[in-house]
């Protein structure tokens, strides 16, 4: 430790010595010195002299130092029993330490997320026509899967994949471009384990309604998202007149990919067909929180008509 600064360190055993006397005898250039005269008895340098037997200072702060050391020496003792009382003995062999874990979670409840989310993804499949990508959802047992008309547009060549992995082949039975609509159709054969999803009221639909969006954006199969309905009867443009439609505003995350595909409600019913995003430009056209889908009822009516 560096002595503090001023005068030397003191440890907790510093006694003072003696003081230093304040005269010196001089020393003459001639003769010899003068005889001092000897001191008294008892008397030395101007400090008392005990008796001989009395104990000294010196001797009294000894002991002081011995019994401090004795009561540092008993109470390094006592804490080294009870460090070894709490420790125990390192040389023992360690046991085994169990970490506590949860049992595996629930089944998820029925209006859950979770739940909704495995209902649905039998029912959703990738679209590819041509270069084009796209989602949809099958409508019924006989393998008509409904997704957007801007996805099938001018392709001639138009399969699914499934929800299981596999690639089927489709036609295009029916489309409506300025509603952004078209149907298409497996065979029975290549419909099997498609399972139709359960059509839903958004007439019924209520701001803040959690939903879900599900399809293949940028080609991410079976990709799930969820928000809430942020507004309901929203004027915007889509299909190939660009004319204003009551749409279906949502936060959910919706990008390239999932047009055609279906957002739907906590029960796991579709609600409407993701079509739209709002974008801040032509090089920023990624999701930024404003996503439009075309209501399922105006869906039912022109699919039906598309289906006659």
């Amino acid at each position: 430790m560096p002595p503090h600064l001023g005068h030397p360190f003191r440890g907790p055993d510093y006694l003072p010595g003696p003081r230093p006397t304040d005269s010196v005898t001089p020393v003459t250039a001639a003769g010899p010195p003068s005889p001092v005269a000897a001191p008294p008895a008892g008397v030395t340098d101007g400090r008392a002299v005990p008796p001989v037997g009395a104990p000294t200072a010196e001797r009294g702060s000894g002991r002081r130092r011995a019994g401090f050391f004795v009561g540092t020496l008993a109470l390094s003792i006592a804490a080294g029993g009870l460090a070894g009382a709490v420790t125990g003995d390192r040389g023992t062999a360690s046991t085994a330490v169990d970490l506590p874990q949860a049992a595996a979670p629930p089944a998820a409840a029925q209006g859950s997320i979770s739940a909704a989310a495995a209902s649905v993804l039998p029912g959703v499949v990738s679209v590819r026509a041509g270069r084009a990508t796209g989602s949809g959802f099958a409508i019924d047992q006989q393998g008509h899967v409904v997704t957007n008309a801007h996805v099938v547009e001018g392709a001639t060549d138009v399969s699914l994949v499934l929800s299981n992995g596999r690639r089927v082949n489709a036609d295009v039975v029916g489309s409506d471009p300025d509603n952004d609509l078209a149907v298409l159709q497996v065979s029975a054969s290549d419909a099997e384990g498609l399972r139709a999803l359960t059509l839903g009221r958004s007439a019924q639909l209520r701001v803040g309604d959690p939903v879900l969006a599900v399809g293949s954006p940028l080609g991410l199969e079976g990709t799930v998202t969820a928000g809430i309905v942020s507004a309901v009867n929203r004027q915007a443009r889509f299909g190939n007149d660009g004319a204003r439609q009551s749409a279906i505003q949502t936060d959910a995350a919706i990008n390239p990919g999932n047009s055609g595909g279906p957002l739907v409600n906590s029960a796991g019913q579709v609600v409407g067909v993701n079509t739209a995003i709002a974008t801040l430009g032509s090089s920023r056209s990624g999701n930024i929180g404003i996503g439009f889908a075309i209501p399922v009822d105006r869906m039912t009516t022109i699919v039906e008509t598309m289906l006659d």
